[in-house]
């Protein structure tokens, strides 16, 4: 006989046998009393509720206690902010998560969503961050962690989507080398260099798929951006997360209606800011009056005016759809994307389709999620150089000969002509595709798994017509097409699977329990050739067999391929007691098929603790703070990110000899020596950490300071033969370390019903020093970066000595003229003597060369106003870099009369004394403090009364619309200021330019 165990509420359980009697009984049940002793209790059937817990965006809320107030029993949603609780429909559950105002409701039937409301006394927004296989309420995280939403991105029209934060995360610089280049990235940095030779770039982490590619992501289909900035945060990732985490998440289909949305901008850039040379007329003048001993040409000829794209019109169109139920919804979106550049034949097209589709099912255990993607890219990448040739060229030559034809010589690059007679281009495709699985085992217990895929893969063809400058100059095939074409593709491969545990215990101790396993397989392989000598322009690149080089052996051809495993076991624990303490562990244990044998595997732990001072009863009578969280935590984690096989012998090719048969044969041996001790670059990392709001939520902010330690610096050292084979083993050896202090405030100013004003600012300061590069084995006291370039064989800029900060400047300090105009230096006794009396030894015992200039800007700020009246708004922000040094190049190679083209307009006023070589020295070192205004935003929210139409929002943006520095080069801005190599600024340099964005969103 079946037994059927009935809940009861009230002091004791009752337990009914199924007999027929009683099973007929059961139907149309009602409760009974009956007496046990003096007390009395109702037999009550309960059943499990369930329903989906959200915020007022729709985003699921993970972590929300929910509590049966009649029974006393509580759980927590899960992952997806689902919740099971067993209830009477009667009861009443209550809804309670830090910063949401608590809500109540009767349990009913389930299958419904509650959505919380914020609370009066938390911040103005709630935040949902990622964390790393997983989110959390930012209130809850204890390590360092910046949110960026659509709220905040710039509004600027970006060409990459890392263009959306900058200025807006303290502590990471995002700096834009190639300017507004739009076939260019960005040069990213966080908390300073990490390396010297692996990977500098932070992990990327798109929906889930670890090392995502930017190119698949479009402004509008991004939700928000979150940056795990200290090692506590980062170290779930293991050897990947040296340099930081970026977690992307994109847009997703939510419960509602079908919905369009459509967004468009177009843009048009204009030439900020042009070095300042003689005009063809000053040249004539200068040489006239003796000045300079060159010619004239009888041309005048403005060849940077030449090269810009002054018709240049960008667009972008971005078509969203998206709705469905609560069981099954999607978003799909189409863009396309046309940026074209200020320089000429300079520009790309893209093309992206993101499909999301997620569904719940049995008994919303079960909830999957597919997220499709892929970009089609035709790039222009022929212009967008050339800029320095054209500058520093006699103004009084012509582009043309007197027949209209191209004129070429054999001292500069006819950069008219070959925008006219070559190509260059890219065809690209990058797609991915990801799935993830979340199964409710039992209650508070889920089961993930996560599977990606991604591949890029891409063409490049190149061709120069027979009359091309290139071809007529050759001396092998003189007038002979040139060919070349290249492929390369990339696949990366993950599955991620995960268990979590979640419980609340006595209503007070929150846990969640994470373990997981992963893998990751990165494949690449590509190919190259190239052919001379074609007698016609009919082919192009496409039939490269037809070029006379090939015969004759004087063709090139080559293939690559290469391949690297990464796995990984991971655990994290998170404990909150009542919302007040908070605390999480985790630990990493990885390996890499790029260590050596004897260090393939790591660990990678991690620990950070928070204190919400405000939920205490001291700060409870303390009306002006709302909320106070101090946080500390230290976390390892390691870089991975250089050449596969770096650890093992490679067999490189020594030449062709002829063999005993009499044929000529490759020969090969060994071109690297085995390290099989190679291992993880490791980052140690202290961060201490405080959140706030106060004054009834109209300020808020966190401070942060932090302390990071980076060993086993991965370089190329000499090394002994015997025993080893070559002179040079990649191993480990240097010590790498910085320090800052980070600082974001928002300050809600004005708050009136038709008028608001908020203030965002962020700043940070940093000091990066190389504590080391050598150890009992290996001795290297000193290295140099920054190649200066141009004329003189100047070698690099700056020196980094053991135990000094990075991006010092070391050279010749400048003493004045000689009467003829000949350089003099100071040495190190202080007297001013000759460039040939100089001591250039790189020993600071004997040197005369000292310290001139650091390049690294001591400080970063950024200062962000939102005005809002009525429907209008606008936003004013500004950033700068403060208290760094640039070496002007350009005034180096082309302020001095020695120069034999064009010269700058202060080759005769500021360095009118100058009569001799080109030098290195303080003497071209100069600020490079700036502050920008980077974008000015005047928008207008149209209130619509259409069933039709939903929203509309226009806008329209200048960005870069002023600088002020007292920089005499190139846009301080668009100079390096990350890596090891900063300040050093390009003669080359891309044109800055001014923009002015009109934008549109509609919703229909």
């Amino acid at each position: 006989m079946k037994n059927t165990l009935l809940k009861i509420t009230a002091l004791s359980a009752v337990v009914l046998l199924s007999d027929p009697a009683l099973a007929n009984a059961a139907v149309g049940f009602k409760p009974t009393l009956y007496k046990v002793g003096n007390n009395a209790a109702a037999v009550n059937i309960q059943k499990e509720i369930t329903g989906t817990v959200v915020d007022d965006k729709g985003t699921p809320l993970p972590g929300v206690t929910v509590k049966n107030l009649s029974s006393g029993k509580a759980v927590v949603t899960d992952v997806n902010g689902i919740f099971r609780i067993d209830a009477n429909a009667d009861d009443t559950l209550s809804f309670t998560f830090i910063g949401f105002a608590t809500q109540n409701q009767k349990a009913g039937q389930g299958g419904y969503t509650v959505k919380l409301g914020l609370a009066s006394t938390s911040l103005d927004e709630v935040t949902v961050v990622s964390v790393g296989y997983g989110t959390k309420n930012l209130k809850e995280v204890t390590s360092a962690t910046s949110h960026v939403g659509p709220e905040d991105f710039r509004q600027t029209g970006s060409r990459n989507p890392l263009d959306l934060i900058q200025g807006k995360v303290a502590g990471l610089q995002i700096t834009r080398t190639s300017g507004s280049n739009p076939n260019s990235g960005v040069a990213v940095q966080l908390r300073g260099a990490v390396t010297v030779t692996g990977s500098a770039s932070p992990l990327y982490v798109i929906d889930g798929i670890p090392g995502g590619n930017l190119d698949l992501l479009q402004q509008d289909d991004i939700e928000s951006i979150d940056v795990l900035k200290d090692g506590a945060g980062a170290a779930i990732y293991g050897s990947t997360a040296n340099a930081g985490v970026i977690i992307i998440t994109t847009k997703k289909g939510r419960k509602g209606p079908p919905q369009f949305n459509y967004s468009s901008y177009i843009r048009k850039e204009y030439l900020n800011q042009r070095l300042k040379f003689l005009t063809p007329q000053q040249f004539r003048d200068r040489i006239a009056s003796g000045d300079i001993r060159q010619q004239d040409f009888g041309s005048s000829t403005n060849f940077y005016d030449q090269l810009i794209n002054h018709d240049n019109f960008s667009q972008n169109h971005n078509l969203a759809l998206s709705g469905g139920s609560d069981k099954t919804n999607y978003r799909a979106s189409i863009n396309y994307r046309d940026l074209q550049g200020i320089a000429k034949e300079n520009g790309r097209k893209d093309y992206t389709v993101r499909l999301n589709i997620n569904q719940t099912g049995l008994n919303d255990r079960l909830k999957m999620q597919v997220n499709l993607a892929t970009n089609l890219n035709n790039a222009n990448l022929l212009g967008g150089e050339g800029f320095e040739s054209e500058l520093t060229k006699n103004p009084t030559l012509s582009n043309f000969n007197p027949d209209g034809t191209y004129r070429f010589d054999l001292t500069s690059r006819n950069e008219l002509a070959r925008l006219a007679q070559e190509t260059n281009y890219r065809k690209q495709q990058t797609s991915s595709a990801d799935v993830k699985a979340d199964l409710t085992i039992i209650d508070g217990l889920t089961l993930s798994a996560f599977g990606s895929a991604l591949r890029d893969n891409r063409v490049d063809g190149q061709y120069i017509l027979k009359a091309g400058e290139n071809s007529v100059e050759n001396t092998d095939f003189p007038r002979g097409g040139y060919a070349a074409r290249g492929t390369f593709l990339s696949q990366d491969y993950a599955f991620e699977p995960t268990i979590q545990y979640n419980r609340l215990f006595q209503g007070k101790h929150n846990v969640t329990v994470l373990g997981g396993y992963s893998y990751r397989y990165h494949i690449e392989e590509g190919f190259s050739a190239s052919n001379r000598g074609f007698i016609n322009d009919l082919f192009h690149e496409d039939n490269l067999g037809q070029g006379s080089a090939l015969g004759l052996g004087k063709a090139s051809m080559s293939s690559n391929k290469n391949d690297n495993t990464l796995v990984a076991l991971f655990g994290r624990l998170n404990y909150s007691f009542n919302g007040k303490y908070l605390a999480t562990v985790s630990i990493r244990r990885e390996g890499s098929s790029r260590f050596g044998n004897n260090n393939k595997f790591g660990n990678f732990p991690a620990a950070s603790a928070a204190w919400v001072v405000s939920e205490e009863d001291f700060l409870k009578n303390v009306t002006f703070i709302n909320s106070l969280k101090i946080r500390g935590g230290y976390g390892e984690t390691g870089n991975s990110g250089f050449a596969n096989n770096a650890s093992r012998v490679t067999l490189g090719g020594g030449g062709r000899y002829i063999y005993p048969d009499g044929q000529y044969l490759e020969t090969y041996g060994p071109n690297r020596n085995p390290n099989p001790n190679l291992r993880f670059e490791r980052k140690r990392e202290v961060n201490i950490g405080t959140e706030f709001t106060m004054f009834n939520n109209r300020l808020s902010g966190t401070i942060d300071l932090f302390n990071r330690t980076v060993k086993d610096l991965l370089d190329t050292y000499t090394s002994p033969q015997p025993p080893y084979v070559q002179s040079n083993l990649y191993t480990n050896v240097g010590q790498i370390s910085s320090k800052g202090i980070e600082v974001a405030l928002s300050y809600a100013a004005i708050k009136k019903k038709d008028f608001s004003w908020d203030v965002d600012v962020t700043a940070s300061t940093l000091k990066n020093t190389l504590d080391s590069y050598s150890n009992d084995e290996y001795k290297v006291l000193y290295k140099t970066f920054g190649g200066i370039g141009g004329a003189g064989d100047l070698g690099d800029a700056i020196t980094t000595y053991e135990g000094r900060s990075l991006g010092e400047f070391w050279g010749k300090r400048f003493a004045g003229f000689t009467a003829d105009g000949k350089w003099l230096f100071y040495n190190r006794n202080g007297e001013a003597i000759s460039n040939t009396q100089i001591n250039n030894s790189k020993d600071r015992n004997v040197t005369d060369l000292a310290l001139i200039g650091n390049a690294v800007p001591k400080y970063y700020a950024s200062l962000n106003n939102n005005f809002r009246y009525k429907n209008f708004n606008l936003r004013i922000f500004l950033r700068g870099k403060f208290d760094f040094d640039i070496l002007n190049t350009t005034a180096l190679s082309y302020a001095n009369r020695t120069w034999s083209g064009n010269l700058l307009q202060s080759t005769f006023t500021k360095y009118a004394q100058i009569n001799d070589t080109y030098q290195y020295s303080n003497y071209y070192i100069e600020s490079g403090t700036y502050v920008k205004l980077d974008e000015v935003t005047l928008g207008y929210n149209f209130k619509l009364k259409t069933k039709y139409m939903n929203r509309l929002y226009i806008y329209f943006t200048g960005q870069n619309l002023a600088t002020i520095t007292g920089y005499t080069g190139s846009d301080p801005d668009y100079i390096q200021d990350t890596g090891t190599s900063p300040g050093v600024d390009s003669r080359s340099a891309y044109p800055s330019t001014r923009s002015f964005v009109f934008g549109v969103n509609v919703g229909f």
